[in-house]
């Protein structure tokens, strides 16, 4: 089964480290990488840059909308990816807590699969 682990990190966080601060979580978060692909459960992992250049597209009465980051209603934004496999649910979950970034961060977990599927099933 695959999961994604989506790292959401406050707003401005980032701002708020030294650049000493910044390369020890870097260091971890590479660790941690290199420990998922020794064990053969990393697909992807990647990091992701501050919302401030980001643009968010949609089509709204058949136009489209573009808004430009940062994004004044978000409180958190997605710093980071990591794509994996494990054979359960739990095993995803266990993994998640072995993140660094769980310390300084919310680590979100979901399976990948169809949109329109049944969570029931």
């Amino acid at each position: 089964m695959a999961f994604a682990l989506m790292i959401l990190e406050p707003r401005g966080q980032r701002q708020g480290r030294t650049q000493e601060e910044a390369h020890h979580a870097m260091d971890r978060m590479v660790r941690f990488s290199e420990d998922l692909q020794s064990r053969g459960l990393l697909r992807v992992a990647e990091s992701l840059r501050a919302d401030d250049s980001a643009v968010r597209i949609g089509v709204r009465g058949g136009k489209r909308v573009v808004n430009d980051g940062p994004f004044a209603e978000a409180k958190e934004m997605i710093g980071g990816i990591f794509l994996i496999d494990c054979k359960t649910r739990e095993e995803a979950l266990a993994i998640a807590h072995e993140c660094p970034a769980a310390e300084w961060a919310t680590v979100e977990v979901r399976e990948l699969g169809p949109c329109f599927a049944d969570s029931k099933s």
